[in-house]
């Protein structure tokens, strides 16, 4: 029977960690600042990003909330990101997805400078995590490696399954993995027997958005299992991409649905944010002045 890898419990590890970090800042005179921009009023955003603004609040952070209406423009949106940009106080920008479909999302995304990019999203971002230089990554995908972190996994030489191609998890968390020197396989919906590729896998990540589309007896014996999935069934029951009960038998680790990747997101975003205020302007002309 595989231990359950508690999301809610290394959550609170690693904000207890960017507590710390944020009270070393406080001292360098830096507070760190999340922007949030929240477009219209749809229920579930707005309570995620609530969440992100208290966590921001319970860690000494300054959150700063931006609510434009559903009818806004792509243009007005961009000016609004390009306003953050230049802010000293803002050290992280966050858009939440997905925007209204009248709106260019990949504009107002492209319009974060890097150095705010809190959720890794833009083109320099990810370009810089394809090839191998330092940045701020997604969070989804970092969390994830913290939770593997966590069982005490040696990643170097072992096999590692993705199922899911996403730009938001599936390909950042393959070139992740890939950094820790696991050999790394892709597979995704269409892939040709899947089963036989998942049964190779030393560590699997479901990220397809499909529920249990992998099944339990595709588990090898002592696997780190990674479900990124959250799908509603008929019934209202909340599942994963992975057929849990029978998964677990097999696993020396997995997640559970909910309560796994979903608390470290956040995490990983309060995280980032107070990379960026370590390594943004502010910190770089404190520490010009000190050594003057």
């Amino acid at each position: 029977m595989g231990e359950i890898l508690d999301g809610k419990a290394v959550a609170e590890r690693v904000r207890a960690e960017v507590g710390r970090r944020v009270v070393a800042l406080a001292e360098r005179g830096i507070v760190p600042g999340l922007a949030t921009v929240l477009v219209g009023d749809d229920p579930a955003s707005r309570v995620y990003v609530g969440s992100k603004e208290k966590g921001c609040a319970a860690l000494g952070m300054r959150s700063f909330g931006h609510r434009p209406p559903a009818d806004a423009t792509t243009s007005q949106l961009v000016a609004l990101v390009e306003e953050l940009n230049a802010r000293p106080d803002v050290h992280g920008i966050l858009v939440q997805l997905p925007l209204p479909n009248t709106l260019d999302e990949d504009a107002v995304i492209q319009a974060i400078a890097p150095a705010k990019d809190v959720d890794g999203l833009t083109i320099a971002s990810q370009g810089r995590l394809l090839t191998g230089r330092g940045g701020l990554r997604p969070c989804t995908p970092l969390g994830i490696m913290r939770l593997v972190a966590e069982t005490g996994l040696e990643l170097r030489g072992t096999h590692a399954v993705v199922v899911g191609r996403s730009n938001l998890v599936g390909k950042p968390i393959a070139l992740m993995l890939l950094e820790q020197h696991a050999t790394v396989t892709m597979c995704h919906s269409r892939t040709r027997d899947l089963a036989a590729v998942v049964r190779g896998a030393d560590v699997v990540v479901a990220a397809v958005g499909r529920a249990e589309l992998v099944r339990g007896d595709w588990i090898r014996d002592g696997a780190v299992v990674i479900d990124v999935g959250i799908n509603r069934t008929a019934d209202g029951k909340l599942v994963g991409d992975v057929e849990f009960a029978a998964a677990r038998e097999r696993a020396a680790w997995i997640t559970p649905v909910p309560g796994g990747v979903g608390p470290m997101t956040v995490a990983m975003l309060l995280a980032n944010t107070a990379a960026a205020a370590e390594t943004g302007p502010t910190a770089a002309a404190i520490g010009a002045s000190a050594s003057a």
